[in-house]
């Protein structure tokens, strides 16, 4: 059940684009989503620390169907600005909710604190990620780069480097599932003092290194490794995601989904949902493939997204590259 799509990345997910914009020497970025058509979308927030801006509209209850895109930036509350930019590029594209002449480019953002990682902040009076935030509409494409790449440029775990991740899958009927995740967790997702993944039962393809989980488990496997032990402030977290499909749901079914995707963070970090992170996943829903799907069908939808989910965790962080001043070793150079 868990073959990936062509890509391994969210954009299998028809409908969707994503682009990054970076800057190495403050270690932070901007990754966007771009929905294309508008996508019906949910949030479920289990952190408690978020940064978010447009996320009430989200609730199936208010009036906002569906979205243009979606913002995911570093910065901590600076990069509420990368939406902005989202919609100045999106307006240009005639993109939005129409309101008599006008259209509102619809963008929820969630953003995590990457603040003290080493990188260049003084950016003067302010800050840059309204034009990193329009950058990455712009360079939105099917391909893109993880790791230390657009919102996971600068993140960071417990142990090792934090990254831009994403996997996607298709079931056997048909419908793809995608996910798109910036780690920067305030826990680890590697297993005690080892380099194995906790999302290792779940991996596809050697995609994230093959070594499986460790044999016997290590005597520190249940330790609880953070941020706080570290060398780091332990209020520089959060790991935001998007979990996206191509099947037709409703913003109830969308909220559903997101809610069943957290399951990948427990699977893949420890601990997660913590009071100093700011865990959240927005769900997409293009509805491309133009399938309904039955309440069994959903049941596996939402365990795949986990699995998927628990998947690009992994892959962001084995994709992360050392840079310097990193205050922790990435996985790819700690071994």
């Amino acid at each position: 059940m868990m073959q990936p799509g062509p890509r391994n990345l969210i954009t299998d997910v028809a409908g969707l684009a994503v682009g990054n914009a970076e800057d190495h020497r403050l270690k932070s970025g901007v990754t966007a989503i771009v929905c294309d058509p508008p996508a019906t979308a949910a949030v479920q927030i289990l952190g408690g620390a978020p940064g978010t801006r447009e996320t009430d509209l989200l609730e199936p209850h208010n009036t906002v169907q569906t979205v243009d895109g979606i913002i995911l930036s570093g910065g901590s509350a600076f990069g509420l600005d990368a939406a902005s930019g989202a919609q100045a590029a999106l307006r240009e594209m005639g993109r939005g909710f129409a309101i008599g002449p006008h259209r509102v480019p619809i963008v929820p953002t969630a953003i995590l604190f990457d603040l003290i990682n080493g990188g260049d902040k003084d950016w003067g009076q302010f800050p840059p990620y309204r034009e990193l935030g329009y950058e990455a509409v712009r360079n939105a494409a099917p391909t893109f780069m993880t790791g230390s790449a657009g919102a996971g440029t600068g993140a960071l775990t417990a142990t090792f480097k934090g990254g831009l991740g994403s996997a996607s899958v298709v079931l056997p009927n048909g419908v793809t599932i995608g996910a798109l995740v910036a780690v920067n967790a305030l826990g680890s997702v590697t297993v005690g003092s080892s380099r194995h993944f906790w999302a290792a039962p779940f991996e596809q393809q050697d995609e994230f290194g093959g070594l499986g989980l460790p044999h016997p488990m290590p005597a520190d496997a249940s330790d609880i490794r953070t941020k706080m032990g570290a060398n780091l402030k332990a209020a520089a977290n959060t790991t935001i995601a998007v979990i996206a499909t191509d099947a037709v749901l409703t913003k109830a079914e969308a909220k559903r989904l997101a809610v069943a995707a957290h399951d990948g963070f427990s699977r893949a970090i420890w601990p997660a949902h913590t009071p100093l992170d700011g865990d959240l996943i927005f769900a997409l829903a293009t509805g491309a493939s133009g399938k309904t799907l039955e309440l069994a069908d959903f049941l596996d939808l939402g365990a795949t997204a986990a699995a998927t989910m628990a998947r690009a965790i992994a892959r962001g962080v084995y994709d992360a590259k050392a840079a310097e001043n990193d205050p922790v070793p990435s996985w790819s150079g700690s071994g």
